[in-house]
């Protein structure tokens, strides 16, 4: 966490009122409202499309298999430090195959012991374009066992949850009840 509190305050349970609710969808019918979405409820036309990409990204249309796909965005929302990015992204992490130990090694980066060769090639990608922008060509052909769509995804999916990170760090988004910090992403003054 970059901040100690909101600098956009999330909207309250009084403001959310039955056409806000109905315009941030269904699942927040019976599922409680996370500080990430009434945040962003405060620009609704914005937050329906964002929800339209990051809901391509964490769907069955994006090629990367849903433990890849954790893999590379622990590993985006830890190299920018998103505290928030983390403490929801490791549930669902473990949620889709990640162990433990995993999960904690995302943060030593892609040389750690332990990593396949294919989780090497996702998590030095994913380095690659949080800190250029870019994959090399080196790396680029180290992910010679994905497809191209795999690829693309790849790079999609960097690009999402970077601008989610950025949104989560400049907003001050704090987490939601339930969660705990992990103490390596306490960067609050």
């Amino acid at each position: 966490m970059r901040l100690r509190e909101p600098r956009i305050e999330p909207l309250t349970d009084d403001a959310i009122g039955d056409d806000i609710r109905s315009q941030l969808g269904e699942q927040f019918t019976s599922n409680p409202i996370l500080n990430v979405f009434r945040t962003l409820g405060k620009s609704l036309k914005a937050y329906r499309r964002f929800m339209a990409w990051g809901g391509y990204i964490l769907s069955s249309d994006n090629d990367l298999n849903p433990r890849d796909r954790e893999l590379v965005i622990l590993r985006t929302g830890y190299n920018w430090k998103s505290g928030y990015e983390w403490a929801q992204h490791a549930r669902l992490g473990r949620a889709c195959g990640l162990s433990e130990e995993e999960i904690s090694r995302i943060k030593a980066g892609p040389m750690a012991a332990g990593w396949s060769d294919r989780d090497r090639a996702l998590l030095v990608a994913t380095d690659d374009l949080t800190s250029n922008a870019f994959i090399s060509d080196r790396n680029w052909s180290a992910l010679a066992g994905f497809s191209e769509k795999q690829r693309m995804d790849l790079v999609m999916t960097v690009g999402q949850y970077t601008q989610v990170s950025m949104m989560l760090n400049s907003f001050g988004v704090q987490l939601d009840p339930g969660y705990t910090l992990d103490p390596d992403l306490d960067g609050r003054p």
